[in-house]
């Protein structure tokens, strides 16, 4: 019988029409097609179809008489005997599994198949990781460094997680560069993940839920090949890393800045004469976090949505509040005054 994933009577083998054909039946003695048609908002024909399917599963009877009526088999027996044989099948569908299994181990080595998968294809890994993303439900960690897989982009992250499930990522700055990996940022961050960048990652690696992660095989050269690691200590092991890994990012946030304050614009909390006014803006600030990780011009200027000339004159309007003229003393003068914390506010 077709099967309904979504029906409350598919684990007993029934779609949902048939489902709603039964309850209507065990609340009466009998009905004719007719009947059962209307009380269940389908087409006589669906109907007939209907209870010749219960018929067959014994779950309904065909009493005789013009036109003929139909009644329910007693739940309790009727039911109980389609689950058994449903039990059954799943039994033997098990059988079966154990018998896949050992046919996948003997070609793949069962130290392999239980604890780890060698994947040796691009077309592998893109297809395994989508599958793993899609079997997450609770948190999936990510950290994206170069060089990328060209066509797949499968460390970039593309992303298909379930509502609900957490996305983290950090990004190796030195990779945050080129247009594949702002717009997967971009898409993360769209959908509630967060994103933190660090000068410098160990590993590309991707966990899910804490019960596999994948990884290349050698780092430099992502098109060799890559694994998916199952041995739980690993796995353990691997999201401690992330974990180590987040901690010291840089957080980062993509949204938009249209309304950060401008220096001495009428948005700017400090630009009115005489005021208390703080010695940068928050944008200037934001600027500076990302200079400080290592990002060039242009890609903070891709990142924050402003122009690369934006982003170099509010570097030097820190220089000259700072009195530094190089970008690594106005690196060391902003730290010195607490500018790049993630929650430093307008003020100083």
């Amino acid at each position: 019988m077709n099967v309904i994933p979504d029906s409350p009577w598919s684990a007993a083998g029934l779609d949902a029409t048939g489902g709603r054909v039964l309850e209507h039946l065990v609340g009466t003695r009998s009905a004719d097609t007719a009947t059962v048609a209307e009380a269940a908002g389908i087409s006589p024909g669906e109907a007939e179809k209907a209870l010749r399917r219960l018929a067959d599963a014994l779950l309904v009877i065909r009493l005789d008489g013009r036109p003929a009526r139909w009644a329910a088999s007693p739940p309790r027996s009727s039911l109980a005997a389609l689950l058994a044989r449903r039990r059954a099948q799943l039994t033997e569908a098990e059988v079966a599994l154990e018998r896949l299994q050992e046919k996948y181990e003997a070609t793949s080595g069962p130290r392999a198949a239980h604890l780890m998968e060698v994947l040796e294809h691009e077309e592998e890994v893109s297809a395994r990781y989508t599958q793993l993303l899609k079997q997450s439900s609770v948190e999936v960690l990510h950290l994206a460094k170069p060089p990328y897989l060209t066509g797949s982009q499968v460390f970039a992250g593309e992303l298909g997680v379930a509502a609900g499930v957490r996305l983290r990522s950090v990004y190796e700055t030195d990779g945050f560069t080129d247009a594949v990996s702002l717009e997967t940022a971009l898409r993360g961050t769209a959908e509630g993940g967060e994103l933190r960048l660090a000068s410098r990652l160990p590993v590309k690696l991707v966990v899910f839920d804490r019960t596999a992660a994948l990884l290349p095989v050698r780092g430099e050269r992502p098109e060799s090949g890559s694994l998916v690691v199952h041995s739980p200590a690993l796995v353990e092991a691997l999201a401690a890393l992330f974990e180590n890994v987040w901690a010291g990012a840089m957080p980062v946030s993509l949204e938009s800045r249209d309304d950060w304050p401008v220096p001495g614009g009428t948005n700017d909390p400090g630009g009115a004469a005489g005021s208390d006014a703080p010695e940068v803006d928050e944008r200037t600030r934001e600027i500076l976090r990302l200079m400080a990780t290592g990002l060039k011009d242009d890609s903070i200027a891709r990142v924050l949505k402003v122009s690369r000339r934006t982003v170099q004159k509010h570097v030097t309007d820190a220089g000259n509040a700072l009195g530094a003229k190089t970008r690594f003393q106005i690196a060391l003068g902003a730290a010195g005054r607490g500018w790049l914390g993630p929650d430093h506010k307008a003020g100083g």
